[in-house]
C-alpha cells in the first residue's frame, strides 16, 4: 500500500489533518444550531440540513486537501533538502501532476459550497486563495504568514455557519477568532520544527492556547446555565496540547516541537467539540469529538506536518 501511486497522492492530502477540517464544519453547524433542525428534518421526512452539511463537509475535504497539497507543490525545492521523502522529491508524484489534483479538490470544494447558497461559495472561494497565498507568499512572512493560516481556519468555522447567512453576517462571526489565534499559535511554533531554538515561539503559542481555552468557557458561560457541560473538553484540549508544549519549550530539540504541533493540529478536534459544546450541549460536542479517533488512527498512517 505504501508503495502504491494512490498512497503518495493521499500522503500529500494529510487526512489526518482533513479530518480536523470536516470538525470545523460540524462545530459550526453546531454553533447555528444545525443538528437540531437536522433531527427536525428526520421527523418531517426532509433532508435539507442533512445536505447542506453533507455539501459543506465535502467542500472543505476539496479545500483542504487542495490547499496543504499546493503547499507540497510549492516547497518541492525546500522539500528535496529538508524532507526528501515526501511524495514530490522522492519522485512518487510529479509536481505538475500534484499541482493539477491540487487545483482540481480546491474547484470541488468551492462548487460544493454553492449547492448551499451563494454565501458560502464565497467563503470557500476565499478560502481557496488563502490557501495558495500562504502556500507560495505567506508563510514567509514573519507576522502575516501565522494569520493568513488562521484566516484559512477562521473561515472554514464560518463556512460551517455559513447555512444560515444572517447569523454569518451577525456578532456571533466574531467565533471564527477563535480558530485564527488557535492555528496561528501553531503555525508560529511549527517553525521551529526543523531548527528548533524557538523558544519566545513557544511561549507565546502556550500563552494564545490559554486564551483560547478561557475564552471557549466564557462563550460557553454566557450562552446558558449549562456552560460546565464545556469543561470536560476543555480540560481534554489542555491535556493533549501543554504537555508535548511543555517537554518542546524545556529542549527546544525540532523532534520534540514536531510532536507538539502535532498534538495541537490534532487537538483541533476537541477545540470544535468544545465549540460545539458550548453552543448545543455536550452531546453534540461528543458527535463532534467522535472524529478524534479516526484522525488519531489516519495520524499513524499519514503525516501530519
Amino acid at each position: 500500500m505504501k508503495n502504491s501511486p494512490i498512497f503518495a497522492y493521499l500522503q500529500l492530502t494529510r487526512p489526518a489533518n482533513v479530518v480536523t477540517a470536516i470538525a470545523d464544519i460540524w462545530a459550526g453547524f453546531a454553533i447555528v444550531g444545525g443538528w437540531t433542525y437536522m433531527v427536525s428534518d428526520l421527523e418531517l421526512g426532509e433532508g435539507t440540513f442533512w445536505q447542506n452539511l453533507a455539501w459543506l463537509t465535502l467542500s472543505t475535504i476539496g479545500l483542504y486537501a487542495g490547499g496543504v497539497a499546493f503547499n507540497d507543490v510549492a516547497d518541492a525545492s525546500l522539500d528535496a533538502v529538508e524532507r526528501p521523502e515526501r511524495p514530490i522529491p522522492s519522485g512518487r508524484v510529479t509536481r505538475s501532476s500534484a499541482a493539477l489534483m491540487s487545483t482540481i479538490l480546491l474547484v470541488v470544494g468551492v462548487l460544493a459550497a454553492s449547492q448551499v447558497n451563494m454565501l458560502a461559495a464565497g467563503i470557500a472561494l476565499s478560502i481557496a486563495i488563502l490557501a495558495v497565498i500562504y502556500d507560495y507568499w505567506g508563510k514567509h512572512q514573519f507576522y502575516f504568514g501565522p494569520i493568513n493560516m488562521g484566516m484559512c481556519r477562521a473561515g472554514n468555522l464560518l463556512l460551517g455557519l455559513s447555512m444560515a447567512p444572517e447569523l454569518v453576517r451577525s456578532p456571533l462571526s466574531v467565533v471564527g477568532l477563535i480558530p485564527l489565534i488557535y492555528v496561528a499559535a501553531i503555525t508560529m511554533i511549527s517553525r521551529g520544527e526543523v531548527h528548533g531554538k524557538n523558544r519566545n515561539a513557544l511561549y507565546a503559542g502556550a500563552g494564545m492556547y490559554g486564551f483560547i481555552i478561557v475564552c471557549i468557557f466564557m462563550m460557553s458561560y454566557l450562552n446558558g446555565p449549562d456552560y460546565w457541560h464545556t469543561l470536560p473538553f476543555l480540560l481534554g484540549l489542555a491535556y493533549m496540547i501543554y504537555p508535548p508544549l511543555l517537554r518542546a519549550i524545556k529542549s527546544q530539540d525540532p523532534k520534540l516541537i514536531g510532536k507538539s504541533v502535532k498534538a495541537a493540529v490534532i487537538s483541533l478536534i476537541i477545540v470544535n467539540a468544545s465549540l460545539a459544546a458550548a453552543f448545543s450541549g455536550w452531546k453534540i460536542g461528543v458527535i463532534v469529538l467522535l472524529l478524534l479517533p479516526i484522525s488519531l488512527w489516519l495520524a499513524k498512517k499519514f503525516a501530519v506536518t
